[in-house]
This record gives structure tokens, sequence and C-alpha cells, in this order.
């Protein structure tokens, strides 16, 4: 992570397990008391580059990732982790392991209902919450959601996410690598680079499934080297009015899909040799 703004977005207590099951109390630690348990807990993350260098890492190995990255199945306790029976037509052996959303369209919710713009932001967090859930019952591993682009705002490169600016980033650490004699320029490759992206925290770094709400027609800058390969599901639906019904029609038409990963397609080859 890039700044403190953009840390606090990126964290919620609720990551990694659904929404409706966090809710839930359990037992309390011996010691503390339910009824003095404050119901608003603020964080300020401070240390990250600190942490690094204590390490004699580079700075950003302390840092966070500007985006949300929800590992979904690995952090769930026992009776989060069931995976709930499917909805009908999608299939458990097809379905993707690692989904990203560029969440759009909460201003214009918000100014079609003559609310503020703080309005549309408040519900397309409901809706976030609701993929969470959905990520956790249908056993999607790994939920990656994009809210702000260093193109959208007229403020400094620190608090924003840029899909340029990660690949920019990994080039230097890499030089520095060079540099400093750890590297050899020959040694340099894919495998290196993607070593050094801000998404090599999780064990499924590549999107499977890329959903952009909105109806608008680009990536925006999100993760340009992970999504090389990514399916890509364009829907007109604003990011609050993104539910169930939206999130069931995406995968569908990801399960309908014959992935090929820039080779041809295997029965199309088979066909030709003959």
């Amino acid at each position: 992570m890039k700044g403190s703004f953009h840390k606090l977005l990126s964290t919620t207590s609720d990551v990694g397990r659904p929404p409706a099951l966090a809710n839930e109390e359990v037992e309390l630690p011996p010691g503390l008391q339910r009824e003095a348990m404050p119901r608003h807990v603020a964080v300020i993350m401070d240390g990250n580059v600190r942490w690094a260098k204590q390490r004699g890492l580079h700075g950003s190995a302390g840092q966070r990732l500007p985006f949300a990255t929800v590992s979904a199945a690995p952090t769930m306790g026992p009776a989060v982790a069931v995976e709930e029976e499917l909805p009908p037509g999608l299939r458990h052996e097809a379905m993707p392991r690692h989904v990203a959303v560029i969440m759009d369209g909460n201003v214009r919710w918000a100014r079609q209902r003559g609310l503020p713009s703080g309005a549309g932001h408040e519900a397309g967090v409901r809706s976030l919450r609701r993929m969470v859930e959905l990520c956790g019952k249908w056993g999607v591993k790994v939920l990656t959601v994009f809210a702000f682009s260093y193109d959208n705002w007229v403020r400094p490169q620190v608090i924003s996410y840029s899909g340029k600016y990660d690949i920019i980033q990994a080039c230097k650490n890499i030089s520095q690598k060079v540099k400093d004699g750890a590297v050899e320029v020959e040694e340099i490759d894919e495998g290196l680079i993607e070593q050094e992206l801000e998404t090599n925290c999780t064990e499924y770094p590549y999107p499977d499934l890329l959903i952009r709400t909105s109806g608008e027609l680009r990536v925006s800058n999100f993760l340009l080297w992970q999504l090389a390969y990514t399916e890509l599901f364009f829907v007109r639906a604003l990011w609050p009015d993104f539910g169930e019904e939206e999130f069931i029609e995406a995968l569908m038409s990801y399960q309908q899909r014959s992935r090929r990963y820039g080779g041809r397609d295997l029965q199309e080859s088979s066909a030709n040799s003959r």
C-alpha cells in the first residue's frame, strides 16, 4: 500500500468471513466484558516501512496492497469454510479461484436518486459485503476489488493504486537488486517480475475473472500485468445494484468460456491437424 488512506479503505474487520456470519457473537477471551466492548474501532496502521528496514528488506515489502484483496477460504473458521450448494447451472469444478471487480457507478447511482455522493458509497459497501459473502459460500478463493485509481484523483500518487506504477515499482526493485549484485540481468524473467508485483501476497495472484460494473468497457489501469489472460465481464448495472443475480450471470458467462491462455483451442487444433 502506498498510503494510510488506502490502508483504511482496504481493511475491514469482516474480511475473510461472510458479513452475515461475522455478526455472530463468539465467546470473548478471559478478562474482556461484552458490555464494555467498543462499538467502533479505528486503526492507523503505521510502521510498514520501518518493519521492512529492520529486516533488511525494500520498503515496499512492508506495504499492504493499494486495493482490497480478500482471501476468503483460508481465513474462515470451520463453520464458515463449508461451501454451500451452488445456484442451478453453476459447477464447483469450474468456479474461478480469483475474481477481481472494478466497483464503478456509486456516485451515478446516488445522483439518479437525488442523493449525496456519500449515499452511493454507502450502498456500494453493502454490495461489497454481499459479494464477499457469496464468494465465501461458493468457493471463490480470492476477491480483489478496485475502488480508486490514481488517474481519478488530483492528489499525490502515494494514496492511490495504478497498474502502471505497480510494474514500474517492480522494475525499480529488480534494478536495485541488479545494482546490489543480488540478481544477474540474465536472470530477469516473468517469474522475477511477478515476485515484485503487489499481488504476490496471495496464492492466486492472477484473476480468472474480472467484472466491471456501470457499462464501462475498459480496465482503467487496474492490474495491467495480472490481467493478461483474465476473462472479462462487463455489466450495465451500477455497483450498488450489483447483487447475487448479476454475479451468477457473470459466473455463468465465465464457465461457458474456453480458456486458452494465449494458445489455440484444443478441438480446433486437433481438427486442423487431420
